[in-house]
């Protein structure tokens, strides 16, 4: 099978990549590999797949690149929170218009494969929580004010009570609360068009927090583990926002890339979202904690610091149920390998406030 990669010179990209390369498959991989994303050019391209410097914006080269294609896996995006809202506009192009135009390309060339793409869990918003009284709510954004005074865990909308976070299912509802998590679900609804317009299998995969080997640092799109890992490389004790126990999944780069050439290559037909996580619930404090104990004795605790971003949410983790039942994946890299092999791990090196490749 030929196969299209879009970031395929990124974190995620590159390991899909390899993973096809590895199963047999001809990869040909997209990246506009600019000094804006990438402070040194990539070290560690595949030779065995092909790589054209391509960008999403770049209608006639992606209409070029899709000849003779089997399956498109859509990895280039602008990830993270950014610095603030005015990057507003930039988020919009790379990843909504992006899209878009890979979509357009797809269409122009009668694409009849099956496009995976890049999701992210950011499109719930919040968890799923429960109250003991009104069972399963959604809790709207924390208030300023009740994280100014220490106060993390948001209430029931209902009584005021305190919440029991849950796993979400793909069921859940959506309520993307920031610019990042606007264009991902941008991105599901455009891929959701196409597929009903064309008849072409569409799978988005809503990825959890994803960590490992080429992980980009020092910039604010970075990941929290690479923000931590970057904290301990230089000495530093690992600064922790809130007080450390909010919950989320970590999932390694290799089980993401797994996941993608199981959904690329499931024998029937599939379509939909899908989350990709370890189905283990970690908190950043744990998580902070394993890490910086595989540096040693040297470096300091991490400091628990009770600052907070306004856009950031308390709790979230999934069940990744339905990606097994429907194409097989299950999750192969425990957290506490995972964890202790990424504090040596090669990382790439970008720019500050630099558009990376997920």
């Amino acid at each position: 099978m030929r196969v299209l990669v879009t970031g395929g010179a990124g974190f995620i990209g590159s390991h899909v990549v390899d993973l096809l390369v590895a199963d047999g498959h001809e990869v040909l991989s997209v990246d506009a590999v600019t000094t804006a994303a990438h402070a040194v050019e990539p070290d560690y391209l595949n030779a065995s797949a092909e790589h054209r410097r391509v960008a999403l914006d770049d209608l006639g080269a992606l209409t070029h690149a899709l000849r003779g294609v089997d399956a498109v896996c859509h990895q280039a995006a602008r990830v993270g929170l950014g610095v603030d809202f005015d990057d507003v506009t930039d988020y919009v192009a790379d990843n909504a218009l992006g899209t878009a135009t890979l979509l357009r390309a797809m269409f122009r060339s009668d694409f009849r494969g099956r496009l995976v793409q890049a999701s992210s869990m950011v499109v719930y918003g919040e968890g799923a929580y429960t109250c003991a009284t009104h069972h399963s709510v959604a809790p709207g954004p924390r208030s300023r004010t009740d994280l100014e005074n220490g106060i993390f865990d948001p209430p029931c909308p209902q009584c005021g009570s305190t919440l029991t976070p849950a796993m979400v299912t793909e069921a859940s509802r959506l309520d993307p609360r920031n610019v990042y998590a606007a264009t991902k679900l941008h991105q599901e609804h455009l891929a959701t068009a196409y597929s009903i317009a064309t008849g072409v299998d569409a799978v988005s995969l809503r990825y959890h927090n994803v960590y490992g080997p080429r992980m980009p640092r020092d910039t604010p799109y970075a990941g929290v583990a690479s923000i931590v890992r970057s904290a301990c490389e230089s000495g530093e004790a690992p600064r922790v926002f809130e007080d450390g126990a909010q919950r989320r999944d970590f999932v390694h780069v290799d089980d993401v890339a797994l996941a993608n050439v199981l959904a690329l290559t499931a024998p029937r037909r599939i379509s939909g979202a899908y989350n990709i996580a370890s189905g283990d619930v970690c908190t950043i404090a744990e998580m902070a904690d394993a890490l910086t104990s595989g540096f040693g004795e040297a470096i300091p605790r991490p400091v628990v610091t009770g600052d907070y971003r306004i856009s950031d949410v308390r709790h979230i983790t999934a069940t990744p149920d339905l990606a097994r039942q429907t194409f097989g994946f299950v999750a192969q890299v425990p957290f506490s390998v995972g964890l202790r092999a990424f504090a040596t791990a090669p990382m790439r090196a970008s720019l500050r406030g630099a558009p990376t490749s997920a």
